[in-house]
């Protein structure tokens, strides 16, 4: 009988190919967590309740104040995204209370599932998950409700299923010309410290984050930043919440302390991903995600595949969503790029799912990583089969090779799009 733990010999009609080196992440978060932060992060816990706690919990609010560009509170959870999405509903809307969202993808319809779960009725604008949310549509809805019965305008800044984004200056403005109270809410999971975003200055009431992308942190903190609005509003709803009161945060972050225990080596590796973003600089963080998303659209256009985002003032710095063509199945693709070249790529979500492969280009990404996670890509599109046109690392290249224009501006148009 044959020893079950015996090797099982190759397939003899492939090549086997060792995973060495470094594995390449290249889902659009969890992201790679710099060396940087795992060694700030690499310390004995200490005290929550002692002075050098507080001068660590002072520090990791104010920085955070300065990556939401807020100078109001941001309140920071022992939880993932999700758990800022239920702290953002239960401390400003109440059992009955409409809300309007859009179905910009896989995300939007989840934060809609979750309102609905503590009795939000949500007017939910269908969309076809290729393009962010529509200000017109958004102005044309709040403009219609006379009574002004809706709470609030939940968006999803950067949608990770589908790689577009929404526009929410544009937002902003939009629910102004209305002169209409709704609160507007973003989710900036995906986001935040990767794609330029301005919570006081767009108006934002609640930004939602957490720490595994932009911040290059390992899951595990949630993020709140609070206008004065809906604070107010925190302190006359009516949803009973307990864990995720920000009030109950507030009175202890005011001297950098925490009512509960916090993830205190996780706060140890913020505060090093706070100063590493700011010694780069936000507008060059935000300008260097453009270039490398730039890059990336010009390799699949290049390779003769389809970018699923429509809306070229909408393409993600974040992440590229490319459609697979028709016989052809991402997962398997991407198995196949897991397999040989032992790197990951995102998967296509719900309604999605087996039809896209997704490319993350955010964090601690540079023009050498994207080159080294382009050229996985375009090598399993030849084992897999897939037609396309070779030379679209080639064409990211030479986008990559001309030189930065300093600290030019995010909103410029980039090369590729």
């Amino acid at each position: 009988m044959q020893n079950s733990r015996q090797r099982r010999p190759e397939r003899a009609d492939r090549e086997v190919f060792m995973h060495q080196g470094r594995h390449f992440l290249q889902i659009p978060g969890p992201s790679p967590v710099p060396d940087r932060v795992l060694r700030a992060m690499d310390m004995p816990v200490i005290d929550h309740r002692s002075a050098e706690f507080g001068e660590l919990g002072r520090t990791v609010l104010e920085g955070s104040q300065k990556i939401f560009q807020t100078a109001g509170p941001v309140v920071i959870f022992p939880s993932s995204g999700t758990g800022a999405w239920e702290a953002a509903i239960v401390n400003t809307l109440s059992p009955g209370d409409r809300v309007l969202m859009v179905e910009t993808g896989h995300f939007a319809t989840l934060w809609r599932q979750m309102a609905g779960r503590f009795g939000i009725e949500v007017d939910f604008v269908p969309g076809d998950w290729r393009r962010g949310a529509d200000p017109t549509v958004i102005e044309a809805k709040l403009a219609e409700d006379k009574a002004r019965a809706i709470k609030a305008v939940m968006v999803v800044h950067n949608e990770t299923s589908t790689g577009a984004t929404s526009r929410i200056a544009d937002i902003r403005a939009a629910i102004d010309r209305t002169s209409h109270p709704a609160l507007l809410m973003v989710d900036t999971i995906s986001s935040l410290g990767s794609v330029d975003y301005r919570h006081d200055e767009w108006k934002v009431d609640v930004s939602v984050s957490c720490s595994q992308k932009g911040f290059m942190l390992p899951p595990g903190l949630g993020f709140n930043a609070i206008s004065q609005k809906a604070r107010a509003a925190s302190k006359t709803n009516k949803m009973p919440r307990s864990y995720f009161d920000w009030e109950e945060m507030l009175k202890p972050n005011a001297k950098g302390f925490f009512p509960y225990t916090p993830a205190t080596n996780l706060l140890y590796g913020l505060r090093e991903a706070i100063a590493m973003l700011l010694e780069e600089g936000l507008d060059n963080v935000f300008a260097r995600h453009q270039r490398l998303a730039a890059a990336t659209r010009a390799a699949v256009n290049h390779w003769g595949l389809e970018v699923l985002c429509q809306e070229p003032a909408e393409f993600s710095p974040v992440l590229t969503a490319v459609l697979m063509p028709p016989g052809h199945d991402a997962d398997q693709f991407r198995q196949i790029v897991l397999e040989n070249y032992n790197m990951s790529l995102g998967s296509g979500l719900s309604k999605v799912a087996g039809k896209v492969f997704r490319i993350g280009h955010l964090g601690e990404c540079n023009a050498l990583t994207l080159l080294g996670a382009l050229t996985g890509v375009e090598m399993g599109l030849s084992v897999a089969g897939v037609p396309h046109r070779s030379g679209g690392v080639d064409v990211a290249m030479k986008l990559l090779e001309q030189r930065p224009q300093g600290n030019a501006s995010p909103h410029l148009k980039m090369v590729g799009t």
